[in-house]
């Protein structure tokens, strides 16, 4: 069957979650959002493309950073409203220069940060 960008479930605003992981150690790298168009993109280049809210606009990891996700599996969830992007990350992939986007954990009621920024 032929994958349909538009049989998935996308949010009032036309977005639907798609969640970063790592090909070789299945670390969640981070979380953001695409659009049709989006995931169009991704599945033609094999390099992640997102939709960034803030500029309204689409966003190429790594166009401007270097920090480029390569693209080795798409995924849908069973209810087809969340994406998993397994990916070939190159550099960090959070905007603090962490590898991960999820450094912060709540532990005891206090936040502890995980990993510090790299470079």
């Amino acid at each position: 069957m032929t994958f349909d960008p538009e049989t998935l479930k996308y949010n009032d605003a036309g977005l639907v979650p798609a969640i970063a992981q790592d090909a070789d150690t299945s670390e969640i790298l981070m979380m953001a959002w695409m659009n049709s168009e989006a995931v169009r993109r991704t599945l033609d280049s094999g390099r992640v493309t997102y939709w960034s809210r803030s500029r309204q606009s689409f966003w190429v990891k790594g166009e401007s950073s270097g920090h480029v996700q390569e693209l080795v599996d798409f995924r849908l969830d069973c209810d087809r409203d969340c994406l998993l992007v397994i990916v070939r990350q190159t550099g960090p992939a959070c905007h603090t220069n962490r590898r991960s986007c999820f450094y912060t954990a709540v532990r005891a009621g206090d936040e502890t940060e995980l990993m510090s920024p790299t470079g």
